[in-house]
């Protein structure tokens, strides 16, 4: 669990929330339904109209990332890979055999696999830096769908602000409604921009930073196996690895 993700959530609400009461609008001036409509609605239909389906699949399922990434751990993985090592030395590559379906990593797994069918290491290396790469960019990609989506809501808060601004003038001749009208139209403004800097974008920032250290643990592993492959020495081997590590 990512508690400075829960925790700033938890500010921006406050932020809104707080800031309308503290300013006297009151919390039913953050409500209103056609504002919501034109920017969140029209929002996700402009990232519908850029995203392909499977980008748009992979962003639905990486947005939890956000407040629950996934477990890493370094040292964890480096420990893993120097015992895999003693093993290899001490029974050969095939010793390694039990270990691959102890594994609920895909990557790894298929990294164990070619090590005990005898793979060359360069061959090791390139396959699984071709899948690092491959699973990187749809990451990556997915995570721009959220800074797409923090990009189209400001503009559409100010059409929405517009349209409210446009049913306002046609009620010039009654004073009576023209406050209202003129606060419901900046509601939409408001909705726009919170939206765009208070979640859309940071979620996008995070799931990034998320996915590139990920992608460090990738690297590691690989540097690892071909280590194994190449008959290294598992201290040598734990040395090299540490410098991954932050």
């Amino acid at each position: 669990m990512d508690i400075l993700s829960l925790v700033g959530f938890f500010f921006a609400l406050v932020a809104i929330v707080g800031g309308s009461i503290l300013k006297g609008s009151g919390l039913g001036s953050l409500w209103n339904a056609a504002a919501f409509v034109i920017v969140i609605v029209g929002t996700v239909a402009a990232i519908l109209v850029q995203t392909p389906k499977p980008t748009f699949q992979r962003a639905l399922k990486i947005v939890g990332w956000a407040i629950r990434p996934p477990p890493a751990d370094g040292h964890g993985l480096i420990a893993q890979i120097v015992e895999w090592s003693n093993v290899a030395r001490k029974q050969g590559l095939l010793g390694l055999e039990a270990q691959i379906e102890q594994q609920s990593d895909p990557f790894l797994r298929k990294g164990l696999q070619m090590l005990v069918d005898g793979a060359e290491p360069e061959t090791i290396r390139s396959m699984l830096e071709i899948d690092l790469e491959t699973q990187t960019h749809a990451d990556q990609s997915a995570a721009k769908v959220f800074e797409g989506m923090g990009i189209y809501a400001p503009t559409l808060g100010i059409i929405g602000a517009v349209l409210g601004l446009m049913a306002v003038m046609k009620n010039l001749a009654d004073p009576s409604k023209l406050g209202h009208g003129i606060a419901a139209a900046f509601t939409a403004t408001i909705y726009g921009i919170a939206s765009a800097n208070l979640v859309f974008l940071p979620i996008s920032n995070k799931l990034k930073s998320v996915i590139a250290q990920r992608g460090r643990e990738r690297e590691l592993a690989i540097e690892g196996l071909v280590a194994i492959a190449q008959g290294e020495n598992p201290r040598n081997i734990e040395a090299r690895l540490a410098g991954f590590l932050d």
